[in-house]
């Protein structure tokens, strides 16, 4: 009696092992792979059942029949976009990082970062000043260049906040450690009573921040969004909600409205807090924000010199390019 035949959806014996025919795997490969058949279509033309044509794919596969390779996107040339976004700004120099949301953020703009502090040409003892901000407190966590006896010294005092973005001595000397680095840090409360802000302001340690602040090379800082869109919000800056609703976005902690303008609050006069206006003496002052929130921020920072790099991601840039930049003359670097 002659043996029976295999059918289609029947695995023969070959060796050790029991594997369906060569060129049956070839057959159910090239019609998926290369034709773009379904995997019903698969079925039908072989005669089979579509359980089998996944056996079958997953056995070319295994048998080298079929070889998928996954490989890296080209990266994204964002520099034309990042020139585009620099003239309308008035700005220096800009970056753009393909993108950056959620906890991808550091390390989507680390790159850029680290690109705007080696065109700093820093040196030993030349100080970096830092901002408090998610965007900053991402970047932080990220490898950075190292320059090997540059400061770090924040931008403002410390805020009784539980989030960690908001913790300025500890951004700071992290950044430090990344770059290498001595941090100077700043231990005041951001918005001290009258007279402690007086007496503070003439401690020899705060006044070494303070002489940083004056004498920097240049400074990560973090630009907030309109405080009446933000979900949090520091308690110094909730003191009068209807006159911060002017604010289009902070540094440092100081509100500025659509004209660039500082927008007091009760107890602003005592911020240990760098001064927008000492902004504008910063060579390499570079804002980090990403998100439509931003967009109004940026562009008022720019515009008036708060700063005069700016690195932020491919919507946000598309963003602000819609919404018309500011048409100045750039600051240079």
């Amino acid at each position: 009696m002659a043996p029976r035949r295999p059918r289609n959806d029947e695995p023969v014996s070959h060796g050790a092992s029991s594997r369906f025919p060569p060129e049956l795997l070839y057959r159910a490969a090239r019609l998926y792979y290369l034709e773009d058949a379904t995997q019903a279509q698969v079925a039908e033309a072989l005669g089979t059942s579509r359980p089998t044509v996944s056996r079958l794919l997953a056995e070319a596969r295994a048998t080298g029949i079929v070889r998928i390779e996954v490989r890296e996107p080209d990266p994204v040339d964002t520099r034309p976009l990042a020139d585009q976004l620099a003239h309308a700004l008035g700005l220096a120099r800009a970056w753009v990082a393909p993108g950056a949301t959620g906890t991808s953020l550091g390390r989507a703009l680390a790159p850029a970062v680290s690109d705007a502090l080696r065109l700093a040409d820093l040196r030993s003892g030349d100080a970096v000043l830092v901002s408090s901000g998610a965007t900053v407190n991402a970047i932080s966590q990220q490898e950075l260049p190292p320059v090997p006896g540059v400061l770090l010294a924040p931008t403002v005092g410390g805020r009784d906040e539980p989030e960690e973005h908001y913790q300025t001595n500890e951004i700071t000397r992290r950044v430090a450690v990344k770059m290498q680095g001595t941090a100077v840090l700043l231990y005041a409360p951001l918005m001290p009573g009258p007279g402690l802000h007086q007496q503070l302001m003439q401690d020899e340690s705060i006044r070494r921040v303070t002489t940083l602040w004056r004498s920097a090379r240049a400074a990560l800082l973090g630009i907030g969004a309109p405080p009446s869109t933000r979900t949090s919000l520091p308690s110094v800056l909730g003191k009068d909600a209807e006159r911060l609703a002017e604010a289009v976005g902070d540094i440092c902690s100081r509100p500025f409205d659509g004209s660039g303008a500082p927008v007091p609050f009760p107890g602003s006069e005592r911020l240990v807090a760098m001064e927008l206006a000492d902004l504008r003496e910063i060579p390499h002052a570079i804002g980090l924000a990403v998100g439509a929130a931003k967009v109004d921020g940026i562009t008022v920072a720019a515009r008036t010199g708060y700063i005069n790099e700016l690195v932020t991601d491919v919507a946000t840039a598309q963003l602000l390019l819609a919404a018309g930049g500011a048409a100045a003359e750039p600051r240079s670097a």
